[in-house]
């Protein structure tokens, strides 16, 4: 049976493998991504552990950090042929975790993408069901980790309600879905394209 947006997640599963693919062997080992010290090569290890969140992740409880390293140093032991060929499968087969909350896992996916592409100086045509993830899941993250969403009050200017809370404290920050979704998400070097008030 198929659930809502497991076409959009394969789809966007698709999409990076599309980029990766274009990249030079040393590019995918070592070129800059917005995710600090790793290159695409991590951030796909990365992205392919979330899909088995239950062993990669809950054997380390609260300790993300620590179960991210580990699964990007799995990762790195993997010649490229063989960690694409499980990033193929894992296109084409998402784990039933990740079908059931697409909603979360499709934001952290173009995230990534994005992390991979902005590190690069590259850029690509973002679906605007994709640009939408990428601001849920920026504010998602905000309220785990930096409050921006509590302090701002975000407003897209493509096309989307604004969030966050609006109050004479709150200052406004102004941006497409995706430059608002991804400085929420901690990535700071988008920030010139954002209007503060």
């Amino acid at each position: 049976m198929e659930l809502p947006l497991e076409q959009e997640l394969r789809a966007e599963r698709r999409r990076l493998i599309l980029t990766l693919d274009q990249l030079s062997d040393d590019t995918f080992e070592s070129g800059r991504t917005l995710c600090t010290e790793w290159s695409p090569r991590d951030v796909l290890g990365h992205l392919l552990a979330v899909d088995r969140f239950g062993e990669s992740y809950l054997p380390y409880g609260p300790f993300v950090d620590v179960a991210n390293r580990k699964q990007v140093e799995r990762a790195r032991r993997l010649p490229r042929s063989r960690l694409m060929a499980r990033a193929r499968k894992w296109a084409d087969q998402p784990s039933l975790p990740s079908r059931i909350g697409a909603v979360i896992t499709l934001g952290d996916l173009a995230i990534h993408h994005q992390d991979i592409l902005r590190g690069l100086g590259l850029r690509r045509d973002l679906p605007p069901p994709a640009s939408t993830f990428i601001l849920w899941d920026g504010a998602l993250l905000s309220l785990i980790t930096n409050l921006r969403i509590l302090r701002y009050r975000v407003v897209p200017t493509d096309g989307y309600p604004e969030l966050g809370i609006s109050s004479p404290c709150t200052r406004e920050v102004r941006g497409t879905r995706e430059a608002l979704g991804m400085w929420l998400a901690g990535r700071d070097s988008v920030a010139d394209e954002l209007l503060f008030d």
